[in-house]
């Protein structure tokens, strides 16, 4: 999985960093993304794309992942912003918010399919890139543990949504959960599935 992180250093670039974002497709809570950047030729057993690994599995590859990078930030992008600026701005803003909180600041940058154009650091976008780059996979289960223990916190204040269950995700049980009670604060308002119900319960 250093396929495109080598290409990139035989290209004479030092700070090869990966970014993957989680929480695009979810009902309620933020877009979080994640930016790792490791020393070149770093390798992590067992590391792949979050969305194929255990919740068990993520939460022990978390604490390897924060030792062997050189530097890793995250960016988040609440619910009330997705709703003003569309979850694709988001998600850009997201990962812009951590390139600009690292220490080291990368000179290239590997994405998974997308791109950020007001960024000048040259970049990749890869599709599938966290099945296929080391450096996005990691940042995959960084923003991925990031998010999914912010929305326990959330299940916390909001428990009849259960969100410790689905994380956000537009369940069967989310779905009725939002019919029954209503969007909550950290729901998308402009999504499908919260805006059509919304109206029905008074402000």
């Amino acid at each position: 999985m250093t396929v495109f992180e080598e290409a990139a250093h035989a290209q004479g670039y030092r700070r090869v960093a990966g970014l993957d974002e989680v929480g695009r497709g979810t009902l309620a809570g933020p877009v979080v993304a994640a930016v790792v950047l490791f020393e070149r030729g770093t390798v992590i057993t067992g590391l792949r794309d979050s969305k194929q690994l255990s919740p068990k599995r993520r939460d022990s590859l978390y604490p390897i992942i924060l030792k062997e990078a050189v530097d890793v930030a995250v960016g988040m992008v609440e619910a009330e912003v997705i709703d003003q600026i569309n979850i694709l701005q988001a998600t850009r803003l997201a990962m812009q918010d951590a390139i600009k909180q690292l220490k080291f600041q990368p000179d290239y940058l590997l994405l998974d399919a997308i791109t950020l154009p007001l960024i000048p650091i040259p970049q990749r976008p890869i599709i599938k890139g966290d099945e296929l780059s080391v450096s996005i996979a990691a940042a995959s289960v960084v923003a991925k543990v990031t998010r999914d223990r912010m929305m326990s916190r959330y299940h916390e204040e909001y428990p009849e949504y259960n969100f410790l269950a689905h994380k956000g995700y537009g369940t069967v049980e989310h779905r009725k959960q939002i019919q029954e009670h209503g969007p909550c604060q950290i729901h998308r308002m402009t999504f499908r599935g919260v805006c059509d119900v919304r109206q029905l319960f008074p402000s």
